[in-house]
């Protein structure tokens, strides 16, 4: 989550910015939400990290259902 999309994939790339991406590697930035507040932000977050893989994949190449 960040304030600044672009500085945090730039901080990614730089191998700085979280132990996940320091060991797994990182390339671009999938997916992106504009929330009006951190804390709603925070649980979207939460809430997508919860879904399975293919969820995910779904929600990324926009072939997303609500009713999931």
């Amino acid at each position: 989550m960040s304030w600044k999309p672009e500085v945090r994939g730039e901080q990614h790339l730089s191998g700085l910015g979280s132990k996940y991406t320091a060991k797994h590697g990182f390339k671009k930035i999938a997916y992106i939400e504009e929330h009006d507040d951190f804390e709603n932000a925070r649980r979207r977050e939460k809430q997508i990290k919860d879904w399975s893989r293919l969820k995910k994949q779904k929600l990324i190449s926009g072939k997303w259902r609500k009713e999931w």
